[in-house]
């Protein structure tokens, strides 16, 4: 466990290399020596988009998690707004703000690895942190927890890991939803020293018992979570490939998986919970069959045979239509139809008297 007296002890960050100047996949071939505060959520089990396994393939340098982000338009943005946003907190509140561009990390936990957006230069004269983000209006939602002011649980952990990384105690997150100056999101978080020592066993943890001895960390997220990492990681069903035999921890997992199934039948009320249970199972033994369409396990005298065929069917997705439609009019018009439907409502507004 890490020091239970870090409250007291203060540290000044080393710094391992200017950033300045470096490409993309050099800045990314040194972020691969440690955890970085974007990691942390999925070592954790906080992030909706990653698994801890995610992040282990990307510091063995087999896939780095950039690439399997589908919605790439909102990571540019991202990027692209991000000057604007610093510029709108500057306005908003009346600090000063800075970057540093170097990669730090902690001395007495060198894994933990530090590449901060801004800094804050407080009226007092201390430092603050700045984390820059960006969401969409249906999202800004993730801001507020029945009724209160919060920093979503997915990013909470980023913040902590920097405060953590470079000993300062505030870090501020600005969110810019919308297309003005005053559409934008402003919190802040304090140092919790608990939460911090409990985030960094769990830091350590990965990287001591995964990353370095290059075993990949069990599946423990939610089921879709987990089926989009495997199906990035696996690649297309084999009908052609030999059935997996199930062992080690999965027997004990289908098993499981057939109780709470049976639970599931026998239930008279839907249970979301349950029903999470059940895939997040079903997407770990999935998961295990890799390209497999087939697996058999032997328990009690019995054989358990699953598969998990894939099914195809042709469609032009609306990238490839688009495509066809700008660059051969003549054959989208000849075979691309229209459908139509109606749709029907009632408006009701005020008459005015005659």
């Amino acid at each position: 466990m890490p020091d239970t007296n870090m409250e007291r002890k203060r540290h000044n960050p080393q710094v391992l290399v200017d950033t300045e100047n470096l490409t993309r996949e050099e800045w990314l071939d040194w972020r691969r020596r440690g955890i970085g505060g974007s990691d942390v959520s999925a070592i954790i089990g906080l992030s909706p988009f990653r698994t801890a396994r995610d992040i282990y393939y990307d510091k063995l340098g087999i896939a780095a998690v950039e690439e399997d982000e589908g919605n790439w338009v909102a990571m540019e943005m991202g990027h692209l707004l991000e000057d604007l946003v610093a510029k709108i907190f500057e306005r908003k509140t009346g600090f000063k703000i800075y970057q540093i561009k170097k990669m730090f990390r902690h001395p007495l936990y060198p894994f933990m690895l530090a590449d901060v957006d801004y800094f804050i230069t407080m009226p007092d004269g201390t430092k603050a942190i700045l984390e820059i983000k960006t969401t969409n209006y249906n999202a800004k939602d993730h801001w507020w927890k029945d009724g209160r002011e919060t920093v979503p649980a997915y990013y909470e952990p980023q913040g902590r890991h920097y405060m953590a990384v470079m000993d300062i105690d505030r870090v501020f997150f600005c969110c810019l939803y919308g297309n003005t100056e005053d559409e934008v999101i402003i919190r802040e978080l304090r140092r919790d020293m608990a939460y911090e020592e409990e985030m960094i066993f769990l830091e350590q943890e990965f990287w001591n018992s995964y990353v370095q001895k290059q075993v990949p960390p069990p599946y423990l997220e939610d089921g879709d979570v987990i089926l989009a990492s495997a199906r990035q990681y696996c690649g297309k069903a084999d009908k052609d490939a030999g059935a997996i035999i199930l062992n080690g921890t999965m027997p004990s997992t289908l098993m499981r998986y057939m109780q709470l199934q049976e639970q599931k039948k026998q239930s008279e009320k839907y249970s979301k919970k349950l029903e999470a249970d059940i895939q997040r199972l079903k997407a770990i033994l999935a998961a295990e069959m890799g390209t497999s369409c087939r697996a058999v396990c032997d328990m009690g005298g019995s054989r358990y045979t699953l598969t998990y065929n894939p099914v195809r069917k042709m469609m032009v997705d609306k990238d490839n239509l688009m495509r066809l439609k700008l660059q051969y009019p003549e054959i989208y018009e000849q075979f691309v139809t229209v459908s139509e439907f109606r749709t029907f409502h009632v408006k009701v507004s005020s008459v005015d008297a005659a």
